[in-house]
């Protein structure tokens, strides 16, 4: 996370529940960030997005935005945000893997799109 380019990593989730995918996401990144307070993305992706879900206990907030498909903004404390790559459910593994480890690279400037072509 060295957040020098467009994303600060990647999110392979295996379903589009987002209910059920979401936490176990933020309870992750909160053991390494801190604690997350919101998060943003993209609604289509996703089966139902509900405005808030609760994690051990903490309500986190959910945004929607249009035109950023295939990622995902996480929010810790005031206007502190990470973006993140979604890999969409269902994509092979080998292209999965490569569209992270795109993500993940420092100073990486690679589209969403692009990245999930393998």
């Amino acid at each position: 996370m060295s957040r020098e380019g467009v994303f600060d990593g990647a999110w392979w989730p295996r379903t589009t529940d987002l209910v059920a995918e979401l936490p176990d996401l933020i309870t992750a990144l909160g053991a390494h960030l801190g604690r997350i307070v919101r998060v943003g993305l993209d609604t289509p992706a996703w089966d139902d997005v509900p405005r808030s879900v609760v994690v051990q206990g903490v309500m986190i907030r959910i945004n929607w935005f249009g035109g950023s498909d295939a990622t995902i903004s996480i929010t810790r404390g005031f206007q502190d945000h990470f973006l993140l790559l979604v890999v969409p459910p269902g994509t092979l593994p080998t292209t999965a893997v490569s569209a992270m480890a795109g993500a993940s690279a420092t100073g990486n400037r690679t589209p969403a799109a692009e990245l999930l072509l393998g």
